[in-house]
């Protein structure tokens, strides 16, 4: 699970230029709207790629402490990624027309 959260993450990051990446859901001056390789498929393949991991993680390592933290980290992923979407369709009409052909997380699915 972990290895599989990596590897969506290691190709997020080889799909997308590294100026155009931003650990925030603020959208970097200059960026670009990426509709290519994973993001064809999923628009938050860094977010998943996260929660994945860290899903491998408390697996591995659980306790209820980590539990806890996981569904913080899943609350705050969530808000970042609603907000990045909130920016991202009041600045950018292409991002409306690929909401409609993309899922967020899960390809066909959610």
């Amino acid at each position: 699970i972990i290895t599989l959260g990596i590897t969506i993450g290691i190709i997020a990051l080889n799909t997308n230029k590294r100026e155009n990446f931003n650990i925030t859901p603020y959208i970097k001056e200059n960026s670009k709207l990426i509709t290519f390789g994973i993001y064809k498929y999923i628009r938050h393949p860094m977010y998943i790629s996260v929660l994945i991991s860290m899903l491998g993680v408390l697996i591995l390592y659980y306790d209820f402490i980590d539990f806890i933290l996981y569904i913080l980290l899943t609350i705050n992923m969530f808000t970042k990624m609603f907000y990045e979407e909130y920016l991202w369709k009041q600045s950018s009409k292409q991002y409306n027309q690929y909401c409609k052909t993309t899922k967020r997380f899960i390809p066909y699915i959610f």
